[in-house]
């Protein structure tokens, strides 16, 4: 997906996660065989039968590497969670978005340092969120859309 394609902000990257947003909310041919607009259209599939799709997972980029993201989980040694991929639950119109961060929770290696060592067929919300400000970031990789809530 092309930043220019129906832009409605100076900032591609808070276009494109809105664009996911919406259709993520919605569950209402593309050269690549995984793009962002490959994504979305997976996401929202055929109208008359729901793919089961929910989420269109994210890679950011600042400064050329990869975003990591950090959370407290509330229970009792208050763990701190990191990761590399996200489900955008919203963008507002300053561009700055709300980012669960998702995990595979079958990684038993928990191994969260380099996004190319980490399977991603299997990423689930963890329901732990951070705020982030669209316009520092410069890259936006989105993965196959698959089902991360239950």
């Amino acid at each position: 997906m092309s930043c220019r394609d129906e832009h409605r902000s100076e900032n591609c990257v808070c276009d494109i996660l809105r664009q996911i947003v919406d259709a993520q909310n919605d569950i209402v041919a593309e050269d690549c065989d995984i793009s962002c607009k490959q994504s979305i259209e997976d996401l929202l599939g055929d109208t008359t039968s729901p793919t089961g799709l929910d989420t269109v997972p994210v890679l950011l980029y600042c400064k050329c590497d990869p975003f990591k993201g950090f959370a407290v989980q509330n229970n009792q040694q208050r763990t701190v969670v990191a990761s590399f991929y996200f489900r955008v639950k919203k963008v507002d119109d300053d561009c700055c978005a709300t980012l669960e961060l998702l995990r595979d929770p079958s990684d038993s290696q928990q191994n969260y340092h380099d996004p190319t060592k980490q399977k991603t067929a299997n990423l689930r919300g963890t329901g732990l969120c951070i705020t982030v400000d669209l316009k520092c970031f410069c890259h936006v990789t989105c993965l196959p859309a698959t089902r991360s809530i239950s």
